[in-house]
Formats: structure tokens, sequence, C-alpha cells
């Protein structure tokens, strides 16, 4: 029997219970691994660990041992609680004061401390068990006899008489003991199973415990990263823009200066024009033939006269007109051709360094594998749209080729991370995803997501899920957009699905474990049509 000492060494000093999964610190004080995760993560809040117990000052959060002998004394003790001063079960004899029972006789129906043990039956009939509150619940409830049995088609514990003459006559019995050790077995089994459950669970909960921990230092790092970024992009968008400015300033000043010197020449040539018309006037009012005809030789008026009759029509009053007209179309005006290459080039340059300094690869270049793709898929020109097609495409056999409704990429992924859009319409059934190159190519399991080899979102009947290795889960969300992001970590083992919506939605995430480079995957069937 424990005596009450060793039952408090037994006691977590945090829930004052005895132990529980206990862990050892580095100084050798011992708790409920439930408990001092509690107490740590406490102390993690405020930057300072320390021991509950001897209050040891440890600089970082103190690693965990398991100590295993501690838990195995613990189940122990708490398995033969059985004992008469643990169970509250006292000798039936003892009338002047309670003494412990030791065991219990299921024919008495009596419990006996070890006195009254020595003195009692020794006759098979009388059936010793451990202390029991209830003996006559040892005793079968038709015949009231001792259950010494066990029916393994009924699953229950029977007498003699049940087995000679009662209902499980003819069943396959064993002896109780002998029924108790097999399951004993099963149950060790069993016990052995739920323990490596729960050190997985416990690893689990350490796995989220220290992801809560790192939180705020991701959420730091990714908050400087975009931080940076977007003043690196307002930097370059503000030199842009002062680029683009200065040049409309440097065309404005270079317009302004062509168009002053014109209108100094036009106002010249107009002050002639008007003295000229002024003499043609004097000229024109003059009653004197040899005034007339000699003064007219004393200005050139050559470029003024009409030449023919088709001239004087239309108004041409001579070569000199047109040179002036040429003039003022050479001055031009602002050049927004110009503004606008600019302005696209540079933001074009800002996008690309932007996407040089993150972290994910753009991935535009995507080709669709014409050798992969089977007859009822239609691929446009530029490999880049994959179409469901009615009339077979004629494409020779190849070892390569799936046998229905789906197409490879030539592209593959074989590290980093990267990221892709796809263009989908909703009226037709697809699937979109990412597959090795070894995926089968005919039969059910070449289909995308029935295969270890393929993970796929699919659109079918107006309802959104994704499958993998023959799982399928559905999607609440329903698709707005007709266009999807995929996102791809490799060397994380994650994929993700985004609907590019305002603002972007995320659908679904896969971990798992790449060991070949993946392709992207399409599958097309009732009229669908999917474009990268």
């Amino acid at each position: 029997m424990a005596s009450a000492d060793l039952r408090e060494e037994l006691n977590c000093s945090i829930c004052l219970s005895m132990y529980t999964d206990p862990v050892m610190l580095r100084c050798g004080h011992n708790f409920c691994r439930l408990c001092i995760d509690r107490v740590l993560d406490t102390q993690g809040e405020c930057g300072v660990f320390s021991c509950p117990d001897c209050r040891e000052v440890f600089h970082k959060r103190p690693a965990l041992h398991r100590n295993l002998t501690l838990r195995n004394i613990a189940e122990k003790i708490q398995s033969s609680q059985t004992d008469g001063e643990e169970s509250g079960i006292f000798c039936s004899y003892c009338i002047h004061s309670p003494v412990p029972a030791v065991k219990s006789c299921l024919l008495c129906e009596a419990s006996l401390c070890n006195d009254h043990l020595r003195v009692h039956s020794k006759s098979e009939e009388h059936v010793l068990s451990d202390p029991s509150a209830s003996p006559g619940n040892r005793k079968c409830p038709v015949h009231k006899k001792v259950l010494m049995y066990y029916c393994t088609k009924d699953k229950t514990c029977i007498c003699l008489s049940c087995c000679l003459n009662g209902e499980h006559r003819g069943h396959q019995v064993e002896f109780m003991n002998e029924a108790s050790e097999k399951t004993k077995k099963k149950l060790h089994s069993i016990m052995e199973a739920l323990r490596v459950s729960q050190e997985k669970t416990d690893r689990r909960v350490k796995s989220l415990y220290e992801q809560r921990r790192q939180m705020p230092g991701k959420v730091d790092a990714l908050q400087r990263m975009v931080n940076g970024l977007f003043r690196d992009l307002t930097r370059h968008l503000e030199d842009l823009k002062r680029k683009v400015l200065g040049e409309i300033t440097r065309q404005e000043k270079q317009v302004s200066l062509l168009v002053s010197d014109l209108i100094q020449q036009m106002e010249v040539k107009k002050e002639e024009l008007t003295r000229k018309v002024h003499h043609i006037e004097e000229l024109c009012s003059s009653v004197d033939p040899v005034t007339i005809l000699q003064d007219l030789k004393k200005e050139d008026f050559s470029n003024y006269e009409p030449h023919n009759k088709d001239h004087e029509k239309d108004g041409n009053l001579g070569e000199d007109e047109g040179n002036m007209d040429n003039l003022v179309d050479a001055v031009g005006d602002l050049d927004e051709g110009l503004v606008s290459v600019m302005l696209h080039k540079g933001v074009s340059d800002i996008m690309t360094a932007a996407r040089k300094g993150l972290s994910v690869r753009w991935a535009p270049d995507i080709l669709l594998d014409t050798r992969t793709a089977s007859n009822n898929v239609h691929l446009t020109g530029d490999q880049k749209t994959a179409s469901w097609a009615q009339k077979s495409q004629g494409r020779p056999e190849a070892l390569e080729r799936f046998q229905s409704y789906k197409v490879l990429s030539t592209t593959k992924f074989l590290s980093g991370r990267h990221f892709f859009e796809v263009e989908a319409n909703k009226s037709g059934n697809w699937r979109i995803g990412l597959a090795y190159a070894s995926i089968d190519r005919k039969g059910d399991v070449s289909n995308v997501g029935q295969n270890n080899k393929s993970w796929g979102l699919k659109w079918a009947c107006n309802q959104l899920s994704v499958r993998h290795n023959c799982k399928e889960i559905n999607l609440s969300p329903k698709l707005t957009s007709q266009r999807i992001g995929v996102y791809l970590d490799y060397e994380a083992g994650r994929m993700s699905f985004y609907e590019m919506s305002v603002p972007v939605k995320h659908l679904c995430s896969y971990m798992s474990t790449f060991t070949e480079p993946v392709h992207v995957v399409f599958a097309l069937w009732n009229n669908a049509w999917v474009k990268v």
C-alpha cells in the first residue's frame, strides 16, 4: 500500500494532482507537461523563464525532458489503488473499528482484512477477488453463482450453469482469467497506440505553441519586407514622375521657342503683305496707265499670281504661301506619344525590378505540351490556351499522350516559389492543378487528383472542390471571377489556389513533400476552356 508521503511526492506542484505525462527541467524539478507549458507560455510574454519550484532563471525557454520512470511509477500507483485504504472498502467482520479489506469473497459477498482472511474457508467455492464494494455483482444474476467463464460469442461473463444448461450452452467459452489476460494484451496494444498518438499530439501541440511564438517575428519580417518594397516602388515612381514631367517641360520650352520664332516671322510677313495690299489698292485706284504699269515692275507679285483657272478656284495664291503652311505644321505640338512610351517603359522596368526583389518568381512563360494533349483537347498556336473538343484532333498515339481530356505543360518546377494565373470559363467543367510527369496516362487513375501524383482544383456543375489521392473536399465559396491564381512553394511542399477577385480570396492549400518535378496540368470537358 502506497504511503501518504510517497503519494505526496507524486503530486505536481502546479496542479496539486498526480503527475500526468511528467517532464523535467534542467534544475531537476518535475511537472505535468501541460502545466509547465502553460507557465512557460505566460513567462514568455514577459521574456523571463524560471522554475516554479526553485525559481532558477533560464536565459531562454528551457527544454522539457520526459521522465519515463516517474510516469511509470505514477501509473502503477494509480492502478494499485484497489487496496482498502484507497478504495474505502473495509472488512465486513471488523465491526468495532474500520480495518481496510485486502480481499473479497464472492460466495460470502463479504470483504476480509488480513486477520479474517487467514481463518476464512479455503474451499474452491469461496472465490476470492480484490476488494470490491459490491461482491454480489460478481455473481450470475440468473443462477446466483459465481461468474467464472466468458462467452466469446455474446461477450459477457457467465457462470457454470449458464454454460451447461443456460442460454450460452454450446457457445465457445473461456475461463475469465484467460479471457482477461487476452483482453489485457489487446488493451496493452491499444494503450501503446494511444501513447504513440499522444506523443504525436504532444508534438503537434508543441509545434503549434512554437508557431504561435514565432508568429510576431514572421509578421514583423513580412511587414518590413512589404514596407521596404513599397518604399522602393514609391522612390522609383517619384523618379519616373520627375523624368516624365521634366520631358513635358522640355517639350513645352522647345515648342514655345519655335512658336515664338514663327510668330515673329509671321508678323514680319504680315506687315509686308499689308504694305503690298495697300500698294495694289493705290494702283487700282489710279487712272494713269503709265503709273500702273511702271510701278507694277517695282514689286514682285509672281508668287501670288494665279497660274490657271484651277488655282484661282482653289484659292492657291502661290508657292510662298505653301511654304508658310509647312513652317506652321512643322512646329507641331507636344509629343504625347513620347510621354506615353516613357511611362510604359518606366512602369514596366519598375515592375520587373520589383518582381526580381520578391521571393516568388512570376511564371508567365508556361507552355502546354502538344505531345501530352489528348485528342479531345484543342491547343492554340501559342500553346497558352486549351479547350475541350468534340472532334478528334487526329494526333498520333504516343506514350506521353493522355487518353482523354488532359494536357501537361512543357514547363516544370524543380525548386523555388512560383506564381501564375489561369483564366477559365464557368460554363464548362475543368480541373486545374499540378502533377508529376510520371502520372498515368490512361484510365480513371490518370484523372487529376485521382492519384498521389496530382493535386487539383475542380469546377463542375457550379460546385468548387479540391482533390488529391482520391480524396475530394467541396468548397463553399462560389467563383465570382474567371481568373485563378496558383502559388507553389516547392521546398515547403505547399500549393495554394486563389480567386483573383477584388480582394483576392484564398480557396484552398495542399501540404505535401514533392519528390519529382511538377508540371501544370489541365483537364477539360463539356465545352470548357482554360488559358495560362
